[in-house]
């Protein structure tokens, strides 16, 4: 009775804190950021003149500052504020901890009190704890693509905007403010960057750095190459815009090519747990081996990992770079 109080108030808990994560704090955040933004701006005309720095948005703020500055001083929550930077979610280190150890007790507590097994209460921690850890991964890949997706786009409107007559920055400012995010947002921060005083070239490094594709070194590299030799950049950026354009034709072939195989995977992956939810309505006394006996759970345990295994070769296989 006692455990099952202590799940009912850790999982309420966990439930209000996502909430307040996923919908208040991020407003708080923003007029945070945008206060500190406004003062940063105020005083930048004061500053030393000579000194090498860049206004930068700050970054949002914590509801535990001892945590986030704690964890900002080792490398992985360098590694980590850098991922959430990539994945354009407007949250801190100090949070995604937070709710990675909420979700790794709750999961941990929930799985205990149903199954009464030590070990996959531990196992159910441990996926708990990289949850959000993936779930940022999961954002900042989408938000990759969707930028290798529209970055030919903004490469046209680069071309078009230095055919015009206007200056590189100034074309960098029109794609900032004509093409929706990520592109536009991405670029938006390099021409604030150089436009605050960061010189070009280490603005466009940054680019590649938070967006690191190859076609963004092309783009990088060649407008480096072009201002310390000349050359034509409109049609430079032109010919990068055809090149991607056709390599995504390609990929969209490769893919379409290797569906059969996808397909397959995730058949062979889901068929076996599929099958063992229909067996234990089925024959439920013949199901119950398999967690109650030794032999049954190192069963289990080998069955996962083959089946992980065999999911991650398959997906090796149907992988092709482009």
């Amino acid at each position: 009775m006692l455990l099952s109080i202590i799940v009912f108030f850790l999982v309420s808990g966990a439930v209000v804190g996502v909430y307040y994560a996923l919908v208040h704090r991020p407003e708080h955040q923003a007029e945070r950021q945008f206060e500190q933004r406004l003062k940063d701006l105020s005083t930048f005309e004061s500053e030393d003149p000579g000194a090498p720095s860049v206004v930068k948005s700050a970054a949002p703020a914590s509801a535990l500052p001892g945590l986030d500055r704690f964890v900002g001083g080792t490398n992985a929550g360098s590694s980590l504020a850098h991922l959430i930077d990539q994945a354009g979610v407007n949250t801190n280190p100090a949070a995604v901890i937070t709710m990675s150890v909420g979700a790794a007790a709750a999961l941990g507590l929930l799985t205990l009190l149903f199954s009464h097994m030590l070990l996959a209460a531990a196992a159910a921690a441990l996926i708990g704890m990289t949850l959000p850890i993936v779930w940022l991964r999961i954002k900042y890949h989408k938000r990759l693509r969707r930028f290798e997706e529209q970055f030919p786009e903004a490469l046209d409107l680069l071309s078009r905007a230095i055919r015009a007559g206007h200056a590189f920055q100034t074309a960098m400012g029109m794609v900032a403010d004509e093409l929706p995010q990520p592109v536009g947002t991405e670029f938006k921060k390099s021409f604030e960057q150089q436009n605050y005083g960061l010189p070009l070239k280490e603005a466009l490094n940054g680019l590649s750095e938070r967006m690191p594709l190859m076609d963004v070194r092309f783009f990088v590299t060649a407008v480096a190459i072009q201002r310390e030799t000349g050359g034509n950049l409109a049609e430079i950026l032109d010919n990068l815009a055809h090149v991607v354009r056709e390599r995504f034709k390609i990929l969209r072939q490769v893919r379409v090519h290797t569906a059969h195989g996808r397909f397959t995977g995730y058949v062979l992956l889901g068929l076996p747990a599929s099958l063992a939810v229909a067996l234990t309505f089925i024959n439920p006394e013949h199901m119950n081996l398999l967690f109650t006996e030794h032999m049954g759970q190192m069963m289990i345990l080998g069955a996962i990992v083959m089946q992980f295994a065999g999911f991650l070769w398959i997906k090796k296989i149907i992988k092709i770079e482009v």
